[in-house]
Order: C-alpha cells, then structure tokens, then sequence
C-alpha cells in the first residue's frame, strides 16, 4: 500500500518508518528542509530504543522516503496520515492550525479519493472540521478517519509493531475496508482494531490519557499522605496493585508527570468539557496536584536546608520525562531547575539522553557532566529526578567519596531504605519513611 505521512516528529516518524517495515511504500513529509535532507542521509532526528535499525533498513530497501515536496507525497498515496504538532493555545485548548492548514493544502492537490487519517491528538469534532476544509478546497471524493496513537515513549516501536488495540474511527465503509486491510500485519496475535465513529474515537485517546494521568495523580496524593501517617508508599501500591480491578500500572509516586501527552491532552479535555459548560472535577484536580508535585523535592529540599538554599550546589541525575527517550516537554527536572535557580542554588546535570535539549534551552545557566559521577564532586546533595536504568545501582563508594555530604533526594525511589541505613545516607523520598 502507499502511504504519505504528513508531519516527521515523534509519531510521525515511528508512524511511517514501522508502516514501512510491513512492506507498505512510505513517503513522510516535512517543511523543516535541514531535517528532511538529515532524513534523507540517514540520521535519526529523535532517540527512540529500535527505531534505528527500521529506520536504515527501510531506507536502504527504498520502502521509506523524504522530502518537502507534499504534491509529490500524496499524489499516489491512498492514504494521508497527519501527524502535525497541536500545542496547546493559551487558554488550554488544543491549536489545530497545522492539522487544518495541511488539510488545506492536501485538498487543493488531490485527484482521486483519498483515506485522510488524523493521527495527532484532537479534540472531539477535529474529523468534522478537517472534513468541511477539505470540502471547501476540493470536489474530489475522500474520506476523514479518526485513529489515535498510543505511543508510549520509550517503547513506540513495540506499541505499533504489537498494539494492544487500534482504534479507528471512521463511517466511511470505503476508509474502513483500507484501514483494516493497514493494521492487518500488526494485530495477527488477535488484539482488536476496533472501529467507531470519528467522536468517540477522538475522545477515547484524551480519555485513556487523562485516566493514566489521574491514576499518577492519585497515587502521589497518596504518598504524600504515607509521609504524614507513616505508611509506606510502596506497600500500598503492591498491596491496591494486585486487585485485578485496579492492576499495578501507573502506580508508582513520583514528582509528576510530564512529556508530550499527559499534560496536553489532561488540559485540552478539561478545556473541551468547559467549552461544553461541564465542569470536569476530576481533572482540574489532576492537574492541580500535578503542578505542586513537580516541585515537591525543592519543597524537600528547602525543609532540610531550612529555607535558604543560596550557595548550595545540587547533582542532578536525569533530565527526560522518562527513562529511554530525550524528550524534556514539560519535564520536572525543568521545574525544579528553575525553582533552584531562584533559590540562588547552583545546579550541575547528567542525563543520558536528555542534555543536548536541555542546553539548547537553558544553556550555560546549569552545568553539564559527561558522566553521572563528575557533577557530584563538592556538591550538597544528589537529586534524582529521571529513573534511568543506569541510576538503579551505581557505585555508592564513588557517590559517597564525591559528595560533600552523604545526602540523596530521591524523586523516583530507586533505593532500597534499608541499603541507604546500611551505607549511611540521608536518603529522603516519596512517600516513605526519611533516612538520617
């Protein structure tokens, strides 16, 4: 099948290259010239765990190509993925510009029908307004499909090669045959393409989301609790965990959630259901305690230092969102940098992944290691704000001997207390008990 892929981010570029890797003839489509031609000699622009080796094969086996040119990418495609940017405006709703704006453009070039398929995240009705573009801009037949991601970072690759679902959403018996003809490949295990109407296929993404937001939510109010009471955080998370109604995901405490998803698509569906004069409780309050959690390691932080965190120099291990992926959208690490920062407090970084971004924007104001243990040496204490793998056992010896003071702010909990009581260490963390 040839396809265009209409955007080359994150979910584009996973999108066309895993399409590719089933046979399909992919074209992806970008404006930003610099990147394409990087595309094009063979450079990933994003890091993704298994992308790199389907990315050069496809190249390499012509199923995967690039280019500026969008005439020249739909003109034989059957179907159009947009998989463009919808930031957040300023009042919270999401900015369908580019989506509408490639519509547009789409319309005035197509000869023949088309599968025109949202792929970014949208708003409930973005299928109707794209539809009404489109008819605006061309007389040629074409249909407009619903079908969200649900790309976890990290592991995109294994979330479109084994889905446990695709959604679909689409009236158009004509797009549904072609769709399900698509992800055919891609569900022989028996997961379900299942197939609605364009709305409710909209609003199942914000509402996946958002659901997987509150359980994070939840379970930080929780832990915040577990350190007033004296509860143990990660007792309770087992012990709710093994309810099979509730299931151990998204469960573990922390200092917030960020990234792409999360906090967009929580703020864009509060701003949907107020424009639809529904007050939705839940996740204002999800929102709420996710913004006081981003920063609840500096409120640590001030409580031990008592309240003057001027001078103080802090080793910080991790940047991204998340473990395996460099994305720092609405990362906390952000948050608390900048709250050191004004605290007068000096900050040196390591991340394995994330650095290059985060230079890119705070440049010289934080310092950069090249290795986790250098940004340790005279400093006051270690944060730990993203728990990579390579963070869950490191040399203590050397994390001892580097600090000024044997003193651990734990954002993820990677530690065992008892092995902190053992190696004597300050060891302050989530929802658990301080070691002193």
């Amino acid at each position: 099948m040839k396809i265009a892929v209409v955007g080359t981010g994150y979910v584009g570029l996973v999108t066309g290259t895993c399409l590719a890797e089933t046979g399909n003839q992919v074209t992806c489509v970008d404006i930003n010239e610099q990147k394409v031609k990087m595309m094009q000699e063979g450079q990933l622009p994003i890091y993704e765990p298994g992308l790199e080796l389907l990315f050069h094969r496809n190249i390499s086996q012509k199923r995967l190509l690039f280019t500026n040119n969008l005439a020249d990418a739909i003109a034989d495609a059957q179907i159009i993925f947009l998989a463009l940017p919808t930031p957040p405006g300023g009042d919270g709703s999401a900015d369908l510009s580019y989506v509408l704006g490639a519509a547009k453009d789409i319309a005035k070039l197509v000869t023949d029908y088309k599968v025109i398929v949202t792929k970014s995240t949208v708003p409930v009705g973005t299928a109707d307004k794209v539809t009404a573009v489109m008819n605006e801009n061309t007389n040629v037949e074409f249909a407009v499909v619903s079908n969200p991601e649900f790309l976890r970072e990290g592991v995109a690759v294994e979330d479109f090669m084994k889905p446990d679902r695709v959604v679909v959403g689409t009236t158009d018996e004509r797009a549904r045959k072609l769709m399900a003809e698509l992800y055919a490949p891609y569900v022989r295990q028996g997961n379900p393409v299942i197939f609605m109407d364009e709305r409710s296929s909209e609003l199942t993404k914000y509402a996946a989301n958002s659901f997987l937001a509150t359980k994070i939510s939840f379970m930080n109010e929780v832990a915040n609790l577990c350190e007033l009471v004296g509860a143990d955080v990660d007792m309770v998370r087992r012990g709710i965990g093994a309810d099979n109604r509730i299931g151990n995901r998204f469960l573990f405490s922390g200092i917030g959630y960020g990234g792409s998803c999360f906090p967009k698509d929580v703020q864009a569906l509060a701003k949907s259901a107020e424009e639809n004069a529904y007050d939705f409780k839940i996740l204002n309050s999800v929102m709420e305690v996710n913004e006081i959690q981003k920063k609840v390691l500096v409120q640590k932080l001030k409580k031990y230092y008592n309240g003057d965190l001027k001078g103080k120099k802090f080793a910080m291990w991790g940047l991204a969102f998340k473990p395996e992926t460099d994305d720092i959208r609405e990362a906390p690490a952000l948050y608390i940098i900048d709250e050191l920062l004004k605290e007068g407090a000096t900050v040196s970084v390591f991340d394995p992944e994330g650095m290059k971004n985060v230079k890119a924007l705070l440049g010289d104001k934080i310092t950069y290691g090249a290795d986790a243990y250098e940004i340790l040496d005279d400093a006051d204490a270690l944060l730990i704000v993203t728990e990579w793998s390579a963070f869950r056992t490191p040399d203590f010896d050397q994390i001892s001997g580097r600090l000024k003071n044997k003193v651990i702010f734990d954002g993820r909990n990677l530690y065992d207390l008892q092995k902190m009581i053992d190696l004597g260490f300050y060891y302050n963390s989530i929802g658990r008990k301080i070691i002193s």
